[in-house]
């Protein structure tokens, strides 16, 4: 599989295969990458429909250009623990922001939860977070609100009584519930309907078979995620501790 960046010429075929309507997968298999380098690449660059393959190779230059003197001017990144490669960990973090974007977060909310994720400890103050990615505070209050309000964090306070915001397994499912829970509105709505509307008639049998399968699939995934969370989840090996 080859390496480094992409280069203008898998631009261009990037750009032949979205136009050709391909599956992110089937270009990367194409020039032979991983998927997560196409979605990526798409992602940041105007998305399916909006994708220029020369100015996505000029926009990467320059974001090249910039890390480069940003380099020069800030002292070199702490070691990682465990032995990790710095620069396998900043490009996954960047893998993970995508993935959550695509997913529909933006992006100032999925660098977050992507910082959080892959920290150990799970939980980072805002200044932690400010001080990651190089952004201001209220960039990561505003971003911590929105990821609060989905149950995609969690605020705690820690010994010395600051803020700190938390991902854990139990927001998972916490996550899920409310997504399951979030169909029982319409399915409300949509068995009135029915009453109005008509039993039997066309736009009724519409509304009524659309809320026996939203209801069955909300028991569904409920009871799911109620078995998952007693049989899947996984403990950390504590360790010595971390080793560079």
């Amino acid at each position: 599989m080859p390496g480094g960046r992409l280069t203008q010429q898998e631009r261009q075929q990037i750009a032949v295969g979205l136009a050709d309507g391909l599956a992110y997968a089937e270009i990367a298999r194409r020039l032979d990458r991983p998927t997560s380098t196409i979605t990526r690449e798409v992602s940041r660059n105007g998305g399916p429909t909006g994708y220029r393959p020369d100015l996505a190779h000029r926009a990467t230059q320059q974001r090249t250009h910039r890390r480069s003197q940003a380099t020069l001017r800030t002292p070199q990144a702490s070691p990682q623990p465990y032995g990790r490669d710095a620069e396998a960990v900043r490009d996954y973090q960047e893998t993970l922001t995508t993935v959550y974007m695509t997913s529909g977060l933006p992006k100032m909310m999925s660098r977050v939860l992507a910082c959080l994720y892959t920290t150990d400890t799970g939980s980072l103050t805002a200044a932690e977070l400010a001080t990651r990615l190089q952004v201001s505070p209220a960039s990561v209050s505003k971003a911590i609100t929105f990821l609060s309000d989905l149950d995609l964090v969690r605020r705690q306070r820690d010994e010395r009584r600051r803020e700190r915001y938390v991902v854990d397994d139990d927001l998972w499912y916490q996550s899920m519930i409310r997504s399951a829970r979030s169909n029982d509105e319409f399915i409300e709505a949509a068995r009135d309907g029915v009453a109005i509307l008509g039993p039997g008639t066309p736009a009724a049998t519409r509304l009524e078979n659309a809320a026996r399968f939203l209801d069955f699939v909300s028991e569904a995934l409920i009871r799911a995620a109620d078995q998952g969370r007693e049989v899947l989840y996984t403990k950390s090996e504590t360790t010595p501790g971390p080793t560079t």
